[in-house]
C-alpha cells in the first residue's frame, strides 16, 4: 500500500534532488523512498542491496588479531628480520 506523504523542503535541496532522480531514471518519490528505507535497514539488510562487485570485496581486508603484547611482538619480529 502506498501513502502520500508532505515535505517542507530547502528549494535547492529539491532541485538536486530532482536532477538526481532524473540522472538516474527514478520518480523523486522513489528516491525518497529508497533514502527513507536505508534509515531503517538492518546491516544484513543493506548488503543485499549492494552492487555484485561490491558485494564481492566485501571482509577482502579483514585485519589479523593483534596479540595482546604488540611491543614484544614487533621487537621479535624486527629482531629476526634484521639480525
Amino acid at each position: 500500500m502506498l501513502s502520500k506523504l508532505t515535505l517542507s523542503v530547502d528549494d535547492a535541496v529539491v532541485a538536486g534532488a530532482k536532477s538526481y532522480a532524473h540522472k538516474n531514471k527514478l520518480s523523486l518519490s522513489k528516491v525518497v523512498e529508497i533514502y527513507l528505507n536505508s534509515l531503517t535497514a538492518t546491516e544484513s539488510d543493506s548488503t543485499h542491496k549492494l552492487p555484485p562487485i561490491t558485494k564481492s570485496l566485501l571482509g577482502i581486508a579483514k585485519s589479523k588479531a593483534v596479540p595482546d603484547d604488540y611491543k614484544k611482538s614487533l621487537v621479535d619480529a624486527l629482531t629476526e628480520r634484521h639480525l
